[in-house]
């Protein structure tokens, strides 16, 4: 498996904020978000080949019983269900960071992270069409979150960049066809920057309160910045 960081933190984002984990990044993603904060895991993918073995070796030096398997894209790297299952039997508590457009078929995961993506999320010119098509044709497929839901405990996690992405989020949650309740969609603001979240902070939070969401802060951008291995 291409594996582009493994590191110690703290969980940044949804409702395990705050919870030391230890964090698995493979490398490479068959989308392209024009606002991607770890380009260096999908839009130009870099990384280090691993084994399954060594994979869990360096995740057992850290004292975390929390996982993180993040990306890039985890659902697409060779050998993750092997990986998720190993280290589910070594008593570790499993979040998947997903983008929901693969399915689970059964992998080992206590907590789904499922972030589809809006329509803001489209490349811009700096990639041809023909990837711009495929991202189109990707990000959402609410037959594939559906089947997330169904599958075990999780949470829907969304990156808000405007007051107007609120009504796109619940056409999504609809078509999902899944009683989805108000507590498990958490609405993230769009930015890399202290300043950049904390300018939406204010309506977003207004937002959440009228109809029942979750505000969800990235806390390790006010920790650490917006830097690698945090």
């Amino acid at each position: 498996m291409l594996i582009s960081e493994i590191f110690h933190s703290l969980q940044g984002e949804g409702e395990l904020a705050g919870v030391p984990s230890v964090f698995v990044r493979t490398s490479g993603c068959n989308l392209r978000c024009n606002w991607c904060d770890t380009p260096y895991a999908s839009w130009q993918p870099e990384g280090k080949q691993m084994t399954v073995d060594e994979i869990v070796a360096e995740v057992r030096k850290h004292p975390a019983r929390h996982v993180v398997l993040t990306g890039g894209e985890p659902m697409i790297a060779p050998d993750i269900h092997e990986l998720a299952f190993q280290l589910q039997e070594l008593g570790r508590h499993i979040t998947i960071e997903t983008a929901a457009t693969v399915p689970p078929r059964g992998i080992a995961c206590d907590l789904a992270s499922l972030s589809p993506k809006l329509a803001h999320s489209a490349p811009d010119v700096r990639l041809d069409d023909a990837w711009r098509k495929k991202h189109e044709t990707l990000r959402w497929q609410p037959e594939v979150v559906a089947g997330w839901i169904a599958a075990g405990d999780y949470q829907l996690k969304f990156v808000v960049g405007a007051e107007a992405d609120v009504a796109e989020i619940e056409a999504m949650i609809r078509e999902t066809g899944c009683a989805v309740p108000p507590s498990k969609v958490l609405l993230m603001p769009e930015g890399v920057t202290v300043e950049a979240l904390r300018a939406k902070a204010g309506w977003l939070g207004e937002l959440c309160k009228a109809r029942g969401y979750r505000y969800a802060p990235r806390l390790h951008i006010e920790l650490y910045g917006n830097r690698r291995g945090t």
